[in-house]
């Protein structure tokens, strides 16, 4: 079984990758998309998407990224992937399923998936382009408004030459509201010929179990849940191997060096105004699963000093009273 770690937008960048990577389980990643519109990228913007492109493409756990593209121009989509292929991308992966209405009202993400010919057609100039060894992958969801096409589109991008395609059990349409429709997986899985990955509402080993189940898809793809339980891919890993005692998860004391190394990551990596907000935003799905990150996330919600910030976070891990100040009339930025 392999685990993948989704792309997701605004979330799981090359830091939130960097960290998720060092917890364990994760066997590859894939990055935020990116962007491809009629003018080529630099190699500049491409190192600032996926910076692992400039560690052999992996992240310093050793974890492989591929590299995610955007957009609705086969020779541009094409000319880009030649140009990640060099860099060192462990393959290409296409985006055929972004539901945010910018990317669909120019043609791009889940709004090619009323147009199965130019699925192949993209895919297709993608796989010419880049060498034969490097994979060509794809993930799309179910469809557009509703899922009447979504076998067909699966065949359109095993046309195109692809050889996995992950699939996000819901259309446009359904956003994240569950559940997710892993049956459908498992009719697009009998109607191609190439490896998928099924991906969508796995939030415990329990849902992981039954995906697999009902979708028949051997391969999983990870987002939301393992944002909010970083143990999760270990945990899943854990419990395919029969007579293993189930592992019990990431405590929150074994996460909390994490959670600081991501925040030295972020003040190394990221511009100074989205510093505060990008650790809010995972402590806010961490509270799903840790009471303790609920806690942690209402003493810090209301403080955008990024001193007063780590010096919280320095008394965390010196097991000490947390005594975040100045929080009266901060709002979140």
């Amino acid at each position: 079984m392999a685990l993948l770690l989704a792309p997701m937008e605004g979330m799981l960048d090359f830091v939130l990758r960097d960290i998720l990577t060092r917890v364990g389980g994760v066997d590859r990643c894939v990055s935020e998309f990116i962007r491809v519109t009629g003018t080529p990228l630099p190699e500049r913007a491409l190192l600032r998407i996926m910076p692992e492109l400039a560690h052999g493409g992996r992240t310093p756990a050793g974890v492989p990224v591929r590299a995610q593209l955007l957009g609705s121009d086969a020779a541009c989509m094409a000319d880009t992937a030649t140009l990640l292929a060099a860099m060192g991308s462990h393959g290409i992966d296409l985006n055929f399923g972004c539901p945010a209405k910018v990317v669909n009202r120019h043609g791009g993400g889940a709004a090619l998936l009323r147009d199965p010919e130019t699925l192949t057609r993209i895919v297709t100039a993608v796989r010419r382009a880049v060498p034969a060894h490097l994979p060509v992958s794809a993930k799309m969801r179910l469809g557009f408004d509703d899922d009447t096409q979504a076998v067909e589109c699966a065949q359109a991008i095993a046309q195109g030459g692809a050889s996995e395609l992950v699939v996000h059990a819901r259309t446009r349409a359904h956003g994240y509201r569950p559940p997710a429709y892993w049956d459908r997986v498992n009719d697009i899985r009998q109607g191609v010929q190439i490896a998928v990955v099924a991906n969508g509402e796995i939030w415990s080993v329990q849902d992981a179990q039954r995906c697999r189940e009902v979708s028949g898809c051997h391969d999983l793809m990870l987002g939301r849940g393992i944002v909010a339980n970083p143990g999760l891919a270990l945990a899943i890993a854990h419990a395919d191997n029969p007579g293993v005692q189930p592992v019990p998860g990431v405590t929150w004391e074994q996460l909390l060096p994490h959670i600081h190394q991501f925040w030295l990551l972020v003040c190394d990596r990221l511009d100074r105004r989205k510093r505060a907000g990008r650790l809010k935003q995972w402590l806010n799905y961490l509270r799903l699963h840790y009471p303790q990150a609920q806690q942690v996330y209402q003493e810090l919600r209301a403080v955008n000093d990024l001193a007063l910030v780590g010096q919280w976070l320095d008394q965390q891990m010196r097991n000490a009273p947390p005594r975040p100040r100045e929080a009266e009339g901060r709002g979140d930025p």
